[in-house]
């Protein structure tokens, strides 16, 4: 397969023994960093897929750990017309390289209005990464930087701090769960004749082609996977791909799909919560193409992350059926300034 020779293969490839690495030394890295307030509370900015994993970090603080999660918009910040009062406060900036210029200038205003706090990066070397340099602790996903432009193993580590952050402060996942997950995507990663195009999207993959609009609906931590499939199919496979969640998607974003378009459907499990079905159904009636994708193993919404990692792969297999660069999107750079 021509997509082996990929960086963005290589990055995936590698997520397995980033996670049993991160979790050998998780106890040790995130002593004194896994902050939160005295109130239970923690802020979260990022952009992009860094963007899309504090929505997942959002979901499993709030429903496991107790602790609340508010998102941080940085134009707000930088737009205020005097001091917001973050006394006691704690900021979790997210940044795969660190150098995002908006998080990093919003964190330093946030830290100046006297929060604490946490830049979480991809990037060890302290001299180029003005995020870390910013806060108050830094936590490094990994010492492998990603090779694409498209975040892939650098998303899925995020996601794996948010759960293993969530262990520590409440004691869940279980231990057992964080060691056996590792195994479960290995032995996934080790069957290339399931993945895309092959095993089950064989019967939907010439109708995602040549659909005009690609839509994954979800909820709860899987609407966060849901997202980032859908910024990287617009990234790497130049795909118009949108993510809604269930709860959001029959008021109104339903309207815009029909017969040529096709809508993924995102569940926990294979029997589909009441609002998934509640969209089948309504999808159905209106004669637009759907497909129901859930993990193929491993207990929700850990095995959430199984189910990122083939979608990851869906979207690298259908650009390389293009003739694109999936390492190299035209017109995206690795660093985005967007301040």
């Amino acid at each position: 397969m021509l997509m082996r020779k990929t960086l963005t293969w290589q990055d995936i490839q590698e997520i397995p023994a980033l996670l049993r690495l991160f979790s050998q030394r998780a106890p040790q890295r995130l002593a004194g960093c896994a902050l939160k307030s005295a109130r239970d509370c923690v802020h979260l900015v990022g952009r992009g897929s860094s963007d899309n994993a504090t929505l997942f970090a959002k979901y499993i603080w709030e429903t496991h750990a107790g602790v609340r999660a508010e998102f941080i918009h940085p134009h707000a910040i930088f737009e205020a017309q005097r001091p917001l009062n973050f006394q006691g406060e704690v900021v979790w900036a997210f940044s795969q390289s660190g150098r995002s210029a908006d998080v990093v200038e919003c964190l330093k205003r946030l830290v100046g209005w006297g929060a604490r706090g946490v830049a979480v990066t991809n990037e060890p070397d302290p001299l180029n990464n003005p995020l870390a340099a910013a806060a108050h602790k830094h936590i490094i996903l990994s010492g492998s930087r990603e090779g694409g432009v498209a975040a892939t193993k650098t998303f899925i580590l995020d996601l794996w701090l948010a759960l293993w952050t969530s262990h520590l402060w409440c004691g869940w996942p279980k231990s057992s769960e964080l060691v056996e997950f590792p195994n479960l995507l290995e032995r996934y990663l080790d069957q290339p004749e399931k993945f895309p195009p092959s095993g089950r999207f064989a019967p939907v993959w010439s109708r995602l082609k040549r659909a005009p609009i690609l839509a994954f609906v979800a909820r709860g931590p899987f609407y966060a996977i849901a997202k980032d499939a859908a910024l990287k199919f617009r990234e790497m496979a130049a795909v118009h791909a949108l993510a809604h969640s269930a709860a959001d998607f029959l008021h109104g974003p339903i309207a815009a799909y029909g017969p040529k378009d096709l809508v993924l459907l995102l569940s926990p499990s294979r029997t589909l919560p009441e609002d998934l079905a509640q969209v089948r159904r309504a999808l159905r009636r209106r004669g637009a193409p759907l497909f129901v994708l859930a993990p193929s193993a491993g207990k929700p919404p850990i095995n959430a992350l199984l189910l990122d990692v083939e979608l990851k792969l869906a979207a690298l297999a259908l650009a390389m059926e293009k003739g694109l660069d999936p390492d190299h999107p035209q017109g995206l750079k690795k660093v985005t300034q967007t301040r």
